[in-house]
Parts: C-alpha cells; structure tokens; sequence
C-alpha cells in the first residue's frame, strides 16, 4: 500500500481507522454483519439451549445480538473524511489540517498537549508517532496491518 493510500486507513494521529469497530468498511463492521446473517434465527434457540443443554450463557444472547447490531450498524469513513464517531473530544483531526501534516510526528510541536486523548490513548499515540517517525509510514503500516487494534 502506498502512502495516499495509508492516508485513507490511518488517522492523522496514527491510530488505524480500518481495523475500528465503527468503520463502515472495516472487517469488524464486515464480519458482524456475517455473523448476524449466519446467525438466522438463533435467538429461538438459545432460549431452549439454555434449559435443553442446561448452558445458563445462551440467556445472555440478547445482550450478543445488541452488541453485534451496535457493530454492524456503524459506518464511520475515517477520521480524514469526517468526524471520529469514536473519540469526539479528539483535537488532532482539525490540528493536523492547521498544521499542514500528514500525521503528528511531522509536527514541530509533537509531541502536544492538545490532543484530548487521556493517558491510555495519549501513550499510544506517542508510540505510534515516534515509531512511524523512526521507519517511515509505508514501513510502519507494514509491521502493523495485521495486528488487531484492540490487543
């Protein structure tokens, strides 16, 4: 993948908008869409599991189902073609377009604190964007494209 390319499925913080829950066209949104179809009818059949197998969880399969409509109803396009639907206290979508960059770690400033992350997602994007820095974001994408976001 090139870097425009890269542009469209990582955010200017670094952070991947391809493999996020609430992308329209991520494998989240994809695959919750797929287990619901393959899914049919289960609500039926978890009810009489729960007593037939005496598996007290299939009670719980309503709580499931809500959960995989959550995420297979989203469809955010990415923090670079709208507002994160995610973190809506996040400074950095409008910063990096002030700033004239691409992501964080081109900014003079780098690293700030204006970005409205909290200390979780603030080491995580210090991490992302020093490493991006040192190998370049082609490389970067590279080494983490297959690794899951939520790890």
């Amino acid at each position: 993948m090139n870097y425009n390319q890269i542009l469209n499925v990582l955010g200017p913080c670094g952070i991947s908008c391809e493999k996020c829950f609430a992308f329209s066209e991520g494998e989240i949104v994809t695959h919750s869409k797929k287990l619901k179809e393959l899914l049919g009818n289960f609500d039926i059949y978890a009810q009489r599991f729960s007593t037939i197998i005496d598996e007290p969880k299939f009670l719980k399969y309503p709580d499931f189902i809500e959960l995989l409509d959550y995420f297979s109803k989203e469809n955010c396009k990415g923090c670079r073609q709208e507002s994160c639907q995610l973190y809506r206290g996040c400074n950095v979508r409008n910063c990096h377009k002030k700033k004239g960059v691409d992501f964080c770690f081109q900014c003079k400033d780098f690293p700030c604190d204006r970005t409205g992350f909290d200390e979780h997602l603030r080491r995580r994007w210090i991490g992302i964007n020093q490493r991006m820095n040192e190998v370049g974001v082609e490389k970067y994408y590279q080494e983490t494209k297959d690794i899951p976001r939520y790890q």
